[in-house]
């Protein structure tokens, strides 16, 4: 009695004549056809999703990596720091800077001018020897002594007066007028003398003479 078929159907799906029971020679070339006949039916039927090939497309491929960032070297960090140590010093010198400092050019000390007054009005228009006025040597002596005479000056001479002394000899001029003010003058020709204070009428302040001019 013949036997049927022990396989429903064949590597298709489809009815056929499955390997014969007990068959040793073809069992392992018929098993690998079917597999391979049932992997290629499920690769036909997997289907692609919508939309795929477009999203990639746009995605541009694989994006490159995103290269290292090269590491700080320390001399750079070396600059920041001191960069920051330069600002603060400057901050801290401005806060303290010593203000403006004025530089006197080196040269005589200043000095006042004073016009020559004679009470005579007389002496007021020429130059006469009769009209000299003296400069003394030393505002402490004798004004008319022999030897206390360092120059002349006549009335309307302009002197440069250097300081003042308010301790010297009482001298009276021809109008009455007394003072015992003497002015450290030079006349124009560059002498230097004292004028007592009634041979002029300044208006103006004239430091004191120091100790080692009186």
């Amino acid at each position: 009695m013949g036997v049927g078929s022990r396989y429903d159907g064949g590597a298709d799906g489809t009815g056929g004549e499955g390997p014969a029971p007990g068959g040793r020679g073809g069992s392992g070339d018929d098993a690998e056809a079917l597999l391979r006949a049932r992997l290629r039916r499920a690769d036909e039927q997997i289907e692609t999703p919508p939309g795929l090939w477009d999203r990639v497309r746009e995605s541009g491929g694989a994006r490159e990596p995103a290269a290292a960032r090269p590491r700080r070297r320390p001399y750079a960090l070396v600059l920041v720091v001191a960069a920051a140590v330069a600002a603060v010093a400057l901050g801290v010198w401005w806060l303290v800077r010593p203000g403006p400092v004025a530089v006197r050019p080196a040269g005589p000390p200043p000095t006042v001018r004073l016009t020559v007054h004679n009470s005579e009005t007389a002496c007021r228009g020429g130059r006469l020897l009769e009209c000299a006025l003296r400069l003394a040597k030393d505002p402490h002596a004798p004004y008319a002594a022999r030897g206390n005479s360092a120059g002349r000056v006549w009335h309307g001479d302009v002197l440069a007066a250097r300081c003042v002394v308010t301790d010297g000899r009482l001298v009276r001029d021809e109008a009455g007028l007394t003072s015992t003010r003497w002015y450290l003058v030079t006349n124009g020709q560059g002498v230097e003398g004292w004028l007592p204070g009634v041979r002029t009428r300044n208006t103006r302040e004239v430091p004191v003479c120091p100790e080692g001019r009186k």
